[in-house]
């Protein structure tokens, strides 16, 4: 009997370990595109029977395991520019769109955050909810006489380095002094870090006066208040799937380039001024392997719009897939 009860657990972590090494492909990295991700491995198998692993462990990370060939493909919130990619011996091409919401927990509080105030925020000036800096776009709100709590990410990070990159675009203080970085020491007392996009959601569901940036799909998983935010126009633009839409419809992604770029801040109006497209990362010497990852998100554009969209991402145009499955071609992964 004693021997059955040693080979019992034993017999379920060969279970557990063959289910885990069962998957077709693995993936790890960015956490911004998490969401959706899943949703399109799930619909996915459902319609093919194909078992693919994500692992959300940030863009630093994902980066990592991939130049380290650990997983057949990684995401990346920060493009690798084509020189990066040549020495890490990978190729890069777009996922999806998604939004940076500035995320807060304020009670019986609509909150508006001018461009000034962010920055005030960021660089840990803006100390108390009252600021002048604050309060300047919210007469007749309450704001309370409390401390800011600053949430951000504690790990490397493709969504710190789009919230930098847009920093750096409405702050030439932070421009000069930090610039735009995927993990960095935060200025001021004022600030605390969670693990992932899921971490800050958490840290500021459950740090009173707290504000942080988080990506959309998360801060509405966590339900947690957005803020309205001041665009490069002027307006005070709220998150929603059309102002994404208008912002994303600014992106230059370019296939000569290895579609390397960053979409923050971008002009017009009714657009919302924290955006980013999310990168997939494969490996130049597994063309074979290569194919399987880009049938699945061959796939995904074609039928994963509804997920996409129902989360708060944004599905590539079709001229976009059109310029992304001629990449594929081109390099012989398709």
């Amino acid at each position: 009997m004693k021997k059955l009860a040693l080979l019992a657990p034993l017999a379920a972590l060969m279970v557990t370990t063959s289910s885990l090494s069962a998957a077709d492909f693995k993936g790890s990295g960015a956490t911004f595109p998490y969401s959706v991700y899943q949703a399109w491995i799930g619909s996915y198998h459902k319609a093919t029977g194909k078992e693919i692993d994500y692992i959300g462990k940030g863009s630093s990370a994902g980066i990592k395991d991939a130049s380290a060939r650990a997983v057949d493909f990684a995401g990346t919130d920060a493009a690798l520019s084509p020189k990066e990619l040549a020495a890490a011996k990978l190729y890069q091409f777009p996922g999806v769109v998604g939004a940076i919401t500035m995320s807060y927990n304020i009670p019986h509080v609509n909150l508006k955050l001018s461009r000034a105030a962010i920055s005030e925020i960021a660089l840990g000036k803006a100390a108390y909810w009252d600021d002048k800096v604050i309060a300047e776009a919210n007469k007749g709100v309450k704001l309370p006489h409390q401390k800011i709590t600053f949430v951000h990410r504690a790990d490397g990070s493709g969504t710190t380095f789009n919230f930098t990159y847009y920093l750096s675009k409405i702050s030439p203080e932070w421009k000069s002094t930090y610039g735009v970085q995927k993990e960095l020491n935060w200025p001021g007392d004022h600030h605390v870090g969670g693990k992932g996009n899921t971490g800050v959601a958490a840290q500021i569901k459950q740090t009173p006066y707290s504000i942080g940036y988080v990506d959309y799909a998360d801060a509405k998983e966590n339900k947690l208040e957005m803020a309205t935010i001041q665009n490069k126009a002027g307006e005070f633009v709220a998150p929603t799937l059309k102002a994404f839409q208008a912002a994303a419809a600014k992106a230059d992604l370019d296939p000569k380039k290895d579609f390397f770029a960053a979409i923050a801040d971008p002009d017009g109006k009714g657009v919302y001024p924290i955006v980013a497209a999310t990168f997939i990362l494969v490996p130049t010497d597994a063309k074979e392997m290569d194919k399987k990852v880009t049938a699945f998100y061959d796939w995904s554009y074609k039928n994963g719009d509804a997920d996409a969209s129902k989360l708060g991402y944004v599905p590539l145009p079709n001229e976009l897939v059109k310029k992304i499955q001629t990449y594929w071609a081109e390099k012989g992964i398709k």
